[in-house]
């Protein structure tokens, strides 16, 4: 009897791995991880907006539309629950990137706007801080494709045959992955016109 259910449990385990299975725990492990990381690079980014805000206050007080844009900002990113179970809800994942985008639209707009003050611009905490934003950009970057990597390989586990009937029995499902903001604005080919007035110069 005992002899049976050695052969039962290895019979048992060989199929497990022949069919997926240990495939599809490994690469959901590996989105797990890469979903850690960009949690972890969006915090840091988040945490470094205040200090951005009140450095900027302190030269251009009168752009209070466009730090009030930056905080309004990032409180809905810090609305949203960003847990293990976001990845396994597609609309729920959809209002973080959303809320991520709207974040990084504004601090496009202070950059921009940052260009009017030169005095801002040579201050030391400013450009430590812009320093440590665009290093933050970088590695939101590359967390996300890792994100975007692991979540591909795992899809394509759960979708082939014969590891998509394992998926089913186990209950795996596709993930959604980043998609490209506003994909109908990058589509099309950008204008450049040089006769444009240098905003600094107004």
């Amino acid at each position: 009897m005992r002899n049976l259910l050695l052969i039962l449990a290895a019979l048992c385990t060989f199929s497990l791995s022949g069919c997926g299975y240990n495939t599809l725990q490994s690469t959901d492990e590996q989105i797990k991880a890469g979903w850690a990381e960009v949690l972890n690079q969006y915090k840091r980014r988040a945490d470094l907006v205040p200090n951005l805000v009140n450095t900027v206050k302190g030269f251009a007080s009168q752009e209070k539309d466009v730090l009030l844009g930056i905080t309004n900002a990032r409180s809905r990113v810090g609305g949203i629950q960003a847990t293990p179970e976001l990845i396994n809800d597609a609309e729920a994942f959809s209002k973080f990137q959303n809320a991520q985008g709207e974040l990084s639209s504004a601090l496009s707009r202070l950059l921009v706007v940052v260009e009017n003050y030169p005095e801002l611009k040579s201050d030391a905490n400013f450009r430590d801080l812009q320093a440590q934003l665009e290093g933050t950009e970088n590695r939101i970057t590359v967390a996300r494709n890792r994100y975007i990597k692991a979540v591909q390989e795992y899809n394509i586990v759960v979708r082939s045959f014969p590891s998509n009937l394992t998926a089913m029995l186990f209950g795996f499902q596709t993930k959604p992955s980043f998609t490209v903001e506003n994909e109908q604005e990058i589509s099309s080919a950008p204008k450049v016109d040089f006769n444009a007035p240098n905003p600094a110069a107004q």
